[in-house]
């Protein structure tokens, strides 16, 4: 199950992405909800998104150390 809400989140976080202020409510959610693994793995992803979409990088400080 752990496995389908990392597919998800990333699911909602690409459509939500012509959006930063919908963007980062939910990765603030997703922050919340995933694995500390997951987490580390959602990093990679997300720098990955934000090489095509740079205005996404204000939700950064969002995300654990």
């Amino acid at each position: 199950m752990a496995r389908a809400m990392f597919e998800y989140t990333k699911t909602v976080l690409v459509k939500v992405s012509f959006s930063p202020a919908l963007f980062c409510k939910e990765l603030e959610k997703a922050v919340e909800r995933l694995l500390p693994f997951e987490l580390t793995e959602l990093k990679i992803w997300l720098d990955e998104l934000f090489a095509s979409n740079p205005e996404l990088k204000t939700c950064i400080p969002l995300l654990p150390k």
